[in-house]
């Protein structure tokens, strides 16, 4: 029944007279698998269109009326195999294209890829169906050729058409027959190794669940080494947009029989290895980082206690690596994820032990990647396997289960009557004489500089200390004239001063008092300030501190100053933030926004606003001092500080701040020497690996072209600009970190603004 040399001769013979004059008889006679080509080459005979129609009105008789399961049954009957098999199989799949070649996007909807494939789903349907039947009757029958059709239309982009007809259907089928679980097996397993990739792919996004893969694949992940590589790492490490559901697909699957189980405990090793490798914090993006993190907690949750005992040191060495990158890392999210993963691996090592516990905020994503390891129960699957991962369910996290179950408990039931007899057990106990208690008057607080600096350094009074910080700001605000003779002094004493007491909100007051010391004597403080922040045995949280101050320093001084009644109750400063937690890029974005904001010119009916007098912008005069010291040092090691080492979070914190001053500079007349110093500060820098310094890098880029005057530019960093843009546009197409590739992009926009301008200025 195959399509021979001579049949193929027949077809050709025939086509001429089809063309012509194509009639039911004429179908009917040819064999089922001439019909097909016959119909093709009938319409894809030259001429108008409308000597077409009979054949193409054929050709969706054919494909709606079960023609196509006709043809694939005869490929499955028991026959030496025909030397055309591969022309037919590219006919089937290749219809779609020829039809709209020929009619120009014109043809019927049966004949579009979406239907055409969704019918051809049916037929291979129908065709499994009779095959079946034939296996019932004691016929061999062979399933190869319509897993080449299968294999064939997923990798030419019908994978979602044909197999959201199967998928649900055998789904459905395998459940309570052998027959079906072995064709179905059969099937998958027959899928040329060059396009089972594709097939596989459409299977685990299609399941419904981990247990009706398994009996969608058998054991396919053992048998078949491409379909073991695409399962167990191209799915999970070398991938990562798939949805958590697939990856509960993949991994149910493999724990769901004991030959797939060995799998499983290698997948878990290798994905704790790569979760551990500081190469791959650092330089993978941080959705393929939470890609990986929901993996291990889904593998944990799959894993039996003696498993885990096999391989309890392996996870726990791989585990302690982990934490140290992940908490080394400058972006949130990273060290969040660290946290997690460590948590859930040392719930689950150390059943009889202390655990690791970390701090960190509780969003949706922490209560998705918590609620991972608890496995979700498998339907249909063998009693002994749903109890073992009962067991393991029940293990996962007894702590927090207690927690949340012994509140409720503790209420259940319980008459309020009989709660406050209980809290009044106590009655016998004597209350304390209070009656005679005097309020202790609150401490005054200095009135002179001078005495707060005494208090801060030297009194051991707690309420007086406490009263002292809270009124520093306010004193050195009213007296700048004191404030000046002591400034240097004061600014070494806030850098240095520790918290005496539990005083709420002292970080903010001390930041407050500092701020409002550098912008009362700005040069000399600054210099000292930025002197400080390349000094040895300071903390990093004592540099960072630094650049902080100078950010909100920088930010006062260069807001408008309203003099007169005619002050605006709604103006706000500049808001800039130096370090969102959620997003570095958030506030480089408020930025670049109120930069357009201002260059944007509209035009309004109504009463004008009245005129406002602002005072000058007392930045620009000191910006060098703030700018240029912190920017000449950062590539010297010191002996308890190595910013491009180890401490490349505080390089983070420097060049956002770098990238600040610079924006806040724009009407300087230093910002040109700025600019060209910061571009050469961004060019040593810009391969650096973490993540969040090439966010400040490409930060500061945006700060130079919206500071400095385009003329400037051109004239003094033509070359470095032309460079840079090639930098830039790498950097979009190849950089892991999605916010440094839309920063990336957001410069290239603005250079090519900035060359429409210059363009459209007059000469």
């Amino acid at each position: 029944m195959g399509l021979g040399e001579e049949d193929g001769k027949a077809a050709r013979a025939a086509a001429g007279p089809l063309a012509a004059s194509c009639t039911d008889s004429v179908i009917r006679l040819a064999p089922a698998a001439l019909r097909l080509p016959l119909l093709l080459e009938a319409l894809e005979e030259p001429g108008p269109e409308s000597c077409v129609e009979p054949a193409l009105a054929l050709l969706e008789q054919l494909v709606r009326a079960g023609g196509l399961a006709e043809l694939l049954w005869e490929q499955c009957e028991p026959r030496a195999g025909g030397p055309c098999a591969d022309v037919l199989l590219g006919l089937l799949v290749g219809l779609p294209d020829r039809v709209g070649n020929r009619l120009r996007g014109r043809a019927p909807g049966a004949l579009l890829p979406r239907g055409y494939f969704a019918l051809l789903g049916g037929a291979v349907l129908q065709a499994l169906r009779r095959l079946a039947g034939s296996l019932r009757g004691g016929s061999d029958c062979s399933v190869s050729f319509v897993s080449q059709v299968v294999g064939k239309v997923c990798v030419h982009g019908g994978q979602k058409e044909i197999l959201g007809v199967l998928v649900p259907q055998l789904t459905e089928l395998t459940q309570s027959d052998c027959i079906w679980q072995r064709i179905c097996w059969r099937l998958v397993e027959s899928v040329p190794d060059r396009w089972m990739e594709a097939v596989l792919l459409g299977f685990v996004q299609s399941a419904p669940g981990a247990d009706a893969l398994s009996r969608l694949l058998g054991n396919l992940v053992v048998k078949n080494k491409k379909a073991q590589f695409v399962m167990t790492q191209k799915l999970l490490l070398l991938q990562y947009g798939y949805t958590t559901a697939v990856l509960q697909n993949v991994l149910g699957y493999l724990s769901l029989d004991n030959l797939r189980r060995a799998l499983l405990i290698k997948v878990l090793q290798e994905l704790l290895e790569t979760w551990g490798s500081s190469s791959a914090v650092r330089h993978s993006p941080v959705e393929q980082q939470l890609y990986i993190s929901k993996a291990i907690l889904i593998c944990l949750s799959h894993l039996k206690e003696s498993e885990i005992e096999s391989c309890r040191q392996e996870l726990l060495t791989n585990m302690m690596a982990g934490v140290k990158c992940h908490l080394d890392s400058s972006l949130p999210q990273i060290r969040r994820l660290g946290m997690i993963v460590a948590e859930s691996v040392s719930v689950r090592i150390n059943t009889d032990g202390p655990v690791l516990k970390f701090q960190y905020e509780e969003d949706n994503e922490t209560q998705e990647l918590k609620s991972l390891l608890v496995e979700a129960p498998q339907h249909g699957v063998v009693a002994s396997l749903a109890d073992n991962r009962n067991e393991r369910a029940e293990a996962a996290l007894p702590g927090e289960l207690e927690a949340v179950e012994k509140p409720q408990t503790a209420t259940q039931g319980v008459p309020e009557e009989e709660s406050d007899t209980e809290l009044d057990s106590d009655d016998d106990l004597v209350p304390y004489d209070m009656s005679e208690d005097k309020e202790i008057k609150s401490t005054k607080a200095p009135v002179y500089i001078r005495d707060c600096i005494e208090v801060l350094t030297g009194s051991d009074d707690v309420h007086k200390w406490d009263a002292t910080i809270k009124a520093l700001e306010g004193l050195i605000r009213k007296n700048p004239a004191a404030t000046r003779e002591v400034s240097v002094e004061l600014a070494k004493i806030l850098l240095h001063v520790e918290e005496k007491s539990c005083i709420e909100g002292f970080a903010v007051l001390r930041q407050k008092a500092q701020v409002a010391v550098l912008t009362t004597d700005p040069i000399p403080v600054a210099q000292y300030l930025t002197s400080q922040f390349y000094s040895l045995n300071y903390s990093l949280r004592q540099r960072m501190d630094i650049l902080d101050v100078l950010v909100l320093a920088a930010q006062e001084m260069s807001s408008p100053k309203f003099y007169g009644k005619n002050k605006p109750s709604n103006a706000q400063k500049p808001c800039i933030q130096l370090l969102p937690e959620s997003s570095s890029s958030k506030g480089w974005r408020q930025i670049v926004d109120e930069r357009i904001k201002s260059k944007t010119r509209r035009f309004a009916k109504g009463q004008s606003q009245a005129e406002t007098d602002a005072g000058p912008n007392e930045f620009n005069s000191v910006a060098g001092h703030f700018f240029f010291p912190l920017i000449q040092n950062f590539d010297r090691p010191l002996s308890t500080f190595d910013l491009l080492g180890e401490d490349h979070f505080v390089l983070g914190r420097l060049v956002h701040t770098l990238a600040i001053l610079m924006y806040l500079a724009a009407s300087a007349v230093v910002v040109t020497p700025m600019g060209k110093a910061l571009l050469e500060f961004v060019w040593a820098l810009r391969f650096h690996t973490d993540a969040y310094v090439r966010q400040g890098l490409l930060s500061c880029i945006s700060s130079v072209l919206l500071s400095v005057p385009a003329a400037h530019l051109l004239e003094d960093v033509a070359e470095v600009l032309v460079e840079t843009r090639c930098w830039l546009a790498d950097v979009v197409e190849k950089d892991p970190d999605g916010d440094c590739r839309r920063l990336a992009l957001q410069n290239l926009l603005l250079m090519e603004n900035l060359k429409k301008k210059l363009e459209t200025a007059p000469s």
